[in-house]
């Protein structure tokens, strides 16, 4: 029976092998694998949908939060929207071989910059089985090959979409190994995958922070790492009455169990709509707790701890506090947020701008739910994750973010003197 860490060198090997065919593929090869992938997982929706309610079962028969199994859950209407993603990511220019800078020296030479793919990515993540298509179809127009560990709950769904995905990429006339998937639910294997360092060049975890925390410690790679999502909503004073409520409440309720989902809100005291807002989020079903100020607006709302400040809650439950200025509001997100998205509802120009240059996390919005930080929603297709460090990459990653740099110097005999 083969040991695990012979499990993972053979993935590893296979990963660099299938490199040196998928990193030279022309883009339209690589466009008509993804719409094989595209047409199978059309063609076999009912089949995933049938295995995904297997790991429904499962996670729900371990006590899981439903938060959870909104996450695990594939339906038709999110089949269809992985699908149109992949379509969208065809549409999209190739980066590799891109020429980002170019300069032509004194001396004659010529020297350019191209973005070239990174290598072997290793795709560590949790519950949601849409990643595993996200991560493959990035990973594989991007030139790159991939290592993929979806999480537990999410097993006969990942096995069922992955089975796809190798026939479309043979059928393309490309190695199956080009993106490989983890089979093995061993926590071991992971531990190894992670040490894989002469095979594996970056590893992207993407879940809780217990998982990026475990990855972050024992990789011996680069980590390309997401942490948890703490969004904030900030409704200025001048703030429009109906554009605060629709956007704090889409911000919060519309899918509260995803990281770009809000987790506090933040209202400026001369706001004349506090308790009309806070009433709104409650008849979408949202759990308040709020400050001092906060309760005396809508009485029996909890108040907020310290360490509540700080929770990714990904459940239907929003810290409020009322602030008395702008710059309040900035140094609260200064101190709680965790760098993903933040958003300001104001009709004050210069407050908006004040806003946007002050606050240092990876996206900022402007009269806009923090729902719309996605890979997709900014046309990139899809997104292997939203960086919320500032190096390689910062916000969601897409094609672009699954390169590197390449200098190529092009010379007639030069010689340095």
């Amino acid at each position: 029976m083969e040991n695990i860490k012979d499990y993972v060198i053979k993935l590893g090997k296979n990963s660099k092998e299938a490199f040196k065919i998928i990193s030279k593929a022309p883009t339209k090869q690589k466009n008509y694998a993804l719409s094989l992938i595209a047409k199978y997982l059309s063609e076999n929706a009912d089949y995933i949908i049938a295995e995904n309610k297997k790991d429904i079962e499962f996670t729900r028969s371990k006590g899981r939060p439903e938060s959870l199994v909104d996450r695990v859950m594939l339906n038709e209407k999110r089949i269809k929207g992985i699908i149109e993603s992949i379509n969208t990511v065809i549409l999209l220019d190739d980066p590799v071989g891109k020429v980002v800078y170019s300069s032509r020296r004194p001396n004659g030479m010529l020297v350019n910059k191209v973005r070239v793919p990174i290598g072997t990515i290793l795709m560590i993540y949790e519950a949601r089985p849409n990643v595993t298509v996200d991560a493959a179809t990035l990973i594989l127009k991007s030139g790159n090959t991939g290592i993929l560990r979806g999480g537990t709950e999410s097993y006969h769904s990942n096995i069922a979409i992955m089975s796809l995905i190798s026939k479309a990429l043979e059928d393309a006339g490309l190695p199956r190994e080009v993106i490989q998937y983890v089979d093995k639910t061993e926590h071991e294997v992971v531990d190894e995958l992670l040490v894989l360092d002469q095979y594996i060049d970056v590893v992207i975890p993407r879940g809780g922070e217990g998982l990026i925390k475990s990855v972050v410690e024992k990789a011996k790679m680069p980590v390309l790492r997401q942490e948890k999502g703490v969004c904030h909503v900030y409704v200025d004073k001048s703030a429009d009455k109906e554009m605060a409520e629709r956007i704090t409440v889409n911000s919060k309720a519309q899918r509260p169990s995803v990281c770009n989902a809000a987790e506090t809100l933040l209202i400026h005291k001369d706001y004349p709509y506090k308790k009309e807002l806070l009433e709104a989020l409650i008849r979408s079903n949202v759990k308040l707790k709020g400050c001092k100020e906060t309760i005396k607006i809508i009485s029996g709302i909890e108040e907020a701890k310290e360490e509540d400040y700080y929770k990714e809650y990904l459940d239907y439950i929003m810290n409020v506090k009322i602030v008395s200025s702008t710059e309040e509001a900035i140094e609260h997100i200064r101190k709680y947020s965790s760098g993903h998205t933040e958003a300001i509802v104001t009709r004050d120009y210069f407050e908006a701008n004040k806003f946007v240059s002050e606050i240092d996390s990876s996206t900022v919005m402007i009269n806009a739910s923090t729902r719309f930080t996605d890979g997709g929603e900014f046309g990139l297709g899809a997104e292997i994750g939203i960086s919320t460090h500032k190096f390689h990459a910062r916000g969601p990653m897409g094609l672009m973010e699954l390169t590197t740099d390449k200098w190529i110097v092009y010379g007639e005999g030069q010689i340095r003197e």
